[in-house]
């Protein structure tokens, strides 16, 4: 059978299907729960939240669900310097982004202060928690995390995006990869390279993974359908992470404009920036990130970037001012159909058997 695979062994799920773990509060209980309620492995991006906060989210999804589930973290979560930005620094920035908070009629915000990595004390709380999965981006945690991770018995799976991330990933012991494709919506987790120069698509990847890993890959990126799932299964995935599509469901974070920008004419057109965040992601094109290409060197790293661009972000939503907003999404967005994820999970698990077949 179709979904016969190491993955759905290795994780005890029904269906080797992987919903993505959201972060920026995206990621919901009720969307986790529903799809690995239904077979699948629902997931849950943790990285901006506390461990305190992390701890109280185990316990709900623990009380919605008695399925395998995904934590997910960023092992490298800043690229600030630990002194924070320099005045000249903070300056160009302004310079280049004063414009947009003036038209919004919004101050512009003083300097961020330095950001102190919080992964380490994250980390231990999903090691007390004992997910089935804690998955990871942006890096490789330590050989000690990776070492709990097999005491306690949690699945570790981590995101490549090029082949040699890969190889890399495979020698440090994580017991799955996901073949993470420049398709994909929201940020880009490259860790050797830039993620400018990383940009393999998702069926390409996997194809030069699996000639020289050995390890289960997870296709990620362009993938919404069971006929994507399929494609996906048929080049040497054994399973397939869906990000846009859920995220375009009823039951996860996105604010109501969000999901009606994933379903509307706009989504035909997306693009990589880091004018919202100072690390690259891909969302629906607009004037800001547009007018910003070209202009990287002058922003700030992340997350002091996202910082200074959440006042606006506000007032922007406040006056319908889309064109000052990154809306996360993938490449395959102009294809979705569904609302509920209940319906989206029944479809996916019935078309995959059917394009199986004409394989």
């Amino acid at each position: 059978m179709w979904y016969d695979t190491r993955v759905k062994k290795i994780l005890g799920i029904d269906y080797p299907i992987l919903q993505g773990p959201f972060g920026g509060k995206l990621s919901t209980v009720k969307l986790l729960s529903k799809v690995s309620n239904m077979g699948g492995l629902g997931g849950y991006g943790a990285y901006t939240l506390t461990p305190q906060e992390i701890h109280e989210l185990d316990k709900e999804i623990k009380t919605a669900t008695d399925k395998p589930y995904n934590i997910n973290l960023w092992v490298s979560d800043t690229d600030a310097p630990e002194s924070g930005i320099t005045d000249e620094h903070f300056g160009k920035t302004k310079q280049l982004l004063k414009p947009y908070f003036d038209e919004a009629a919004i101050p512009f915000p003083y300097k961020p202060s330095a950001f102190k990595s919080r992964f380490e004390n994250q980390v231990e709380v999903v090691l007390e928690a004992r997910p089935k999965v804690f998955s990871f981006v942006f890096g490789v945690p330590s050989q000690t995390i990776l070492e709990d991770c097999r005491k306690k018995g949690i699945k570790t799976v981590g995101a490549a995006t090029t082949l040699d991330e890969a190889i890399f990933l495979e020698n440090a012991g994580v017991d799955m990869i996901i073949a993470s494709g420049f398709e994909s919506g929201g940020h880009r987790p490259s860790f050797l390279n830039t993620p400018e120069a990383s940009t393999v698509g998702t069926f390409v990847l996997i194809q030069l993974i699996r000639e020289k890993v050995k390890i289960p890959i997870i296709a990620a990126g362009g993938i919404a359908d069971g006929r994507g799932v399929a494609a996906a299964l048929l080049l040497g995935a054994e399973a397939a992470q869906i990000g846009t599509a859920f995220l375009a469901c009823d039951e996860s974070g996105a604010l109501p404009i969000h999901r009606e920008m994933l379903f509307s004419e706009a989504s035909r057109n997306t693009m990589l920036s880091r004018a919202f965040t100072g690390r690259l992601g891909r969302g629906i094109a607009t004037r800001l990130a547009k007018e910003i290409t070209g202009k990287e060197n002058q922003l700030l790293p992340f997350p002091l970037q996202t910082t200074l661009m959440s006042s606006l972000r506000t007032a922007a939503l406040d006056q319908q001012k889309w064109d000052m907003i990154l809306f996360w999404s993938g490449q395959i967005a102009p294809i979705l159909k569904h609302k509920k994820a209940e319906v989206l999970m029944k479809s996916i698990i019935e078309e995959v058997p059917k394009y199986w077949k004409d394989i």
